[in-house]
């Protein structure tokens, strides 16, 4: 294993420590916690947490800041936070007019925010919640009953943090949360697995000249293996798989992400992005709004994943282009 790093089992304090210093303009940390949360304060306003285990940067205290997250809770490597620093986050979070979590679909996190939720409520703190489950690759994964939640969890920042500015209360958020989760859909591939630091192995093995279809951001098992295809064909099966997946129409509106796993550089991003426009526009998509960049990555893991968002309300495009303050979005 070879990693810029001093003792594994320090990563996680001396990332948040680093991470808070270069960004300290926008975000804090609560001491001896992995609680990141915005200096921008708006009272009155619904305010937005999420988090779960670190690997997956910049995800999700990246998108701390005006306009998206209000806080965001940063576990162990690939572990979920405790619900003890969730509350901590919830409590630093909330302007006075509730907290709406926004939850990876993983076990340990699924558990952990609702136990959160209850001891938050118990202090007199409204809080709801929605569940991100946009991974289409298989269900009932290592750590998932049903599906994961993957990279379209921070569209779901990106959307719901402007809604949240623009003043919707607690309940409308949570509505059009959990429509947004249904219209949106994710899958991945992976080319290298990923090597968690106090692990010091990768998670899993692929030969030279091998990928994997659907792999999850912890290395959890795809729906198949095969020879590296070029870039056109990776965007044929995972543009096939969604299309069974959403049954579009020709005409229909989304909005798209491919997103970069870890050790994908921005140049094979932009090659599949490529591949890809021409397969949507074979397809007849209206594309409202598209992003490429690593934003929900897995370590050092190579790979891409692609999210589509069927825009099923006319005002999700206009907040995904909102204009945000945070270290990630760009």
């Amino acid at each position: 294993m070879k990693k810029i790093i001093n003792q594994p089992s320090s990563v996680l304090d001396e990332m948040l420590n680093g991470f808070t210093y270069s960004h300290d303009h926008l975000l804090k940390r609560i001491e001896n916690t992995g609680v990141i949360y915005r200096t921008y304060k708006e009272q009155g306003k619904v305010a937005l947490v999420s988090g779960g285990g670190s690997g997956h940067e910049p995800s999700h205290a990246g998108f701390v800041g005006k306009g998206m997250l209000s806080a965001a809770v940063c576990g162990q490597v690939f572990t979920s936070p405790t619900p003890d620093q969730i509350l901590e986050a919830i409590k630093v979070a909330d302007q006075g007019v509730g907290v709406l979590l926004i939850i990876k679909n993983y076990s340990g996190d699924v558990m952990n925010f609702e136990m959160a939720q209850e001891l938050a409520e118990m202090e007199g703190i409204e809080v709801q919640k929605i569940i991100v489950d946009d991974d289409i690759a298989v269900e009932d994964s290592t750590y998932t009953a049903g599906k994961r939640g993957v990279a379209g969890t921070v569209l779901v920042h990106k959307i719901l943090g402007a809604a949240a500015e623009e003043g919707l209360t607690l309940e409308e958020i949570k509505t059009m949360g959990e429509q947004l989760v249904q219209n949106m859909k994710t899958i991945g591939v992976a080319i290298s697995p990923a090597t968690v630091p106090e692990v010091g192995k990768p998670g899993f093995q692929l030969k030279d000249d091998e990928m994997e279809y659907g792999v999850g951001i912890h290395g959890e098992p795809g729906y198949r293996r095969e020879k590296i295809k070029p870039s056109k064909e990776i965007a044929v099966e995972l543009v096939t798989k969604l299309k069974t997946a959403f049954q579009w129409q020709q005409g229909d509106h989304y909005a798209v992400l491919v997103n970069g796993l870890g050790a994908t550089p921005l140049m094979e991003q932009y090659i599949f992005m490529n591949d890809l426009q021409a397969l949507l526009k074979d397809e007849q998509l209206r594309i409202d709004f598209k992003k490429v960049g690593s934003l929900m990555t897995s370590i050092d893991m190579a790979g891409i994943s692609l999210t589509l968002v069927k825009l099923v309300d006319e005002k999700w495009a206009d907040y995904l282009k909102h204009e945000v303050t945070t270290a990630a979005w760009i």
